[in-house]
């Protein structure tokens, strides 16, 4: 199971993502990929982190699938956060 953590930037409000380097990123292809549990709940360490920060609010691990090179969060409320609204 692949997993990332997605969050929503304090001051914009724009939806990130945790980088490898540990930086908050609008890109889902630069985010940092959890192959494992330990993984995983690391960077949900991390995330909880910059929230007591005030850096991001609403951090959370999410799953993810990988098509054509490209990332994309299983969960459809997760799907919206990233893409916006459906129509």
């Amino acid at each position: 199971m692949q997993q990332m953590i997605i969050a929503n930037e304090l001051r914009s409000g724009e939806v990130v993502f945790l980088s490898e380097e540990g930086n908050w990123v609008n890109n889902i292809d630069k985010a940092t990929v959890a192959l494992d549990i330990d993984q995983a709940n690391k960077l949900l360490t991390l995330a909880q982190e910059a929230e007591h920060n005030n850096k991001v609010v609403g951090a959370e691990l999410v799953e993810i699938e990988a098509q054509d090179k490209q990332r994309f969060p299983k969960d459809i409320r997760e799907a919206i956060r990233v893409n916006g609204p459906t129509e």
